[in-house]
């Protein structure tokens, strides 16, 4: 057999560190007898990607359709951002990495908490390669607990995200903390013009 149109090109096929890394994740099986289901490792990356969303960890829909934050929490979370639908799932300009990268199932109807295995596993490796984020979203408390290491309440710790630069702590966007937002306004009339200007300023 010959040589493809792309080798007689001189063209090859290069498999980044960063590519390497992803296909280990989405192999991933550490977590299996833990789960109520077959896992799937759910993140999008990329080495160009300028904002850094950390969530917690999929839930049912994001589960069944490999794709993060497609739910009402991420309608929501877009909102906040000030972003349609195709500029959050551009992976060269937003990179979606969540403490947990599979779904953990439910109890009481509420989603489980990440698995503990995942973020000491795979942040410590996947962070460092991607050097082009210039904003880190730390979506709900587990990853602002893994990244600030902060333990006073949540509304202290967001309502202190000017001191802790590109990266901002927000609550998460689920329905369930629609009584926060609304006990909290100084959320939606101080935080989110800000963070809007910044995602901005980020994808520019």
């Amino acid at each position: 057999m010959g040589p493809s149109q792309s080798e007689r090109s001189g063209a090859r096929l290069e498999i980044t560190p960063l590519d390497a890394l992803v296909a280990e994740i989405r192999a991933c099986r550490v977590c299996a007898p833990a789960l109520p289901h077959a896992p799937r490792p759910v993140v999008r990356v990329s080495a160009e990607a300028r904002i850094l969303i950390a969530g917690q960890a999929p839930g049912r829909r994001v589960h069944e359709t490999g794709l993060p934050f497609n739910d009402p929490s991420g309608d929501r979370l877009r909102d906040w951002m000030g972003i349609d639908r195709a500029t959050f799932y551009d992976q060269a300009k937003i990179a979606v990495a969540a403490m947990g990268f599979c779904y953990p199932g439910t109890v009481n109807g509420a989603d489980l908490p990440p698995r503990r295995e995942c973020a000491p596993l795979w942040r410590g490796r996947l962070l460092p390669l991607l050097k082009n984020v210039r904003l880190t979203l730390l979506v709900g408390t587990y990853a602002i607990a893994w990244h600030l290491g902060e333990k006073a309440p949540l509304a202290e710790i967001v309502a202190g995200w000017r001191k802790h630069g590109n990266t901002m702590p927000l609550p998460h966007p689920s329905w369930r903390n629609s009584g926060w937002l609304k006990r909290h306004p100084w959320f939606e009339r101080d935080l989110l013009p800000d963070l809007r200007a910044r995602v901005a300023e980020a994808l520019q």
